[in-house]
């Protein structure tokens, strides 16, 4: 009983570190180490997921707004990415801005925390979700963009935005 418990974490044990062919796999792990590498495994990375209904985005103008909650993705079921227009409630606003608390707006994805494969093979992600708020004619609202602006909303003909961004990555 014990050596077959034994063998079958030595096969979870290698089949989380693939079959490498090291001195440290060939050898039977005992269990405290088994807990510990499938809990690292597990846990190391976090979840990133689409911007979906109810995604509390940042937002990186200066159209008067600074927290937004998703309403809608308008491209996709799954959810929004990098580039995509999204329907947004304002939940924080500061007092003298052009939007106010409550209001409905439109937005452009400009940072998302999931992650993003370019056509050069790197992979792009950010650290927050944030938003550009923009009119229903895709031009944004305030006149400046902070932060870090991938350059695939390029592609996306968000070219205001690039040109008011201070840094695109």
């Amino acid at each position: 009983m014990n050596a077959l418990f034994s063998q079958r974490l030595s096969t979870v044990g290698r089949s989380l570190f693939g079959s490498f062919g090291n001195n440290l796999l060939d050898t039977k792990p005992s269990l405290e180490t088994i807990g510990k590498l499938s809990y690292q495994h597990i846990f190391s990375q976090q979840q990133r997921s689409f911007i979906q209904m109810r995604t509390n985005l940042k937002v990186v103008g200066n159209s008067g707004a600074r927290r937004v909650m998703c309403i809608q993705a308008l491209k996709g079921k799954r959810g929004a990415r990098l580039g995509d227009t999204i329907i947004a409630s304002v939940k924080e606003a500061q007092p003298r801005g052009k939007v106010k608390k409550g209001d409905v707006v439109y937005g452009v994805v400009v940072r998302a925390a999931m992650q993003r494969g370019r056509c050069d093979g790197s992979d792009i992600k950010f650290d927050d979700n944030a938003v550009v708020l923009v009119n229903k004619q895709g031009e944004p609202i305030g006149t400046r963009v902070y932060g870090p602006v991938p350059h695939e909303l390029r592609k996306k003909k968000h070219i205001k935005i690039l040109t008011l961004a201070e840094c695109i990555a």
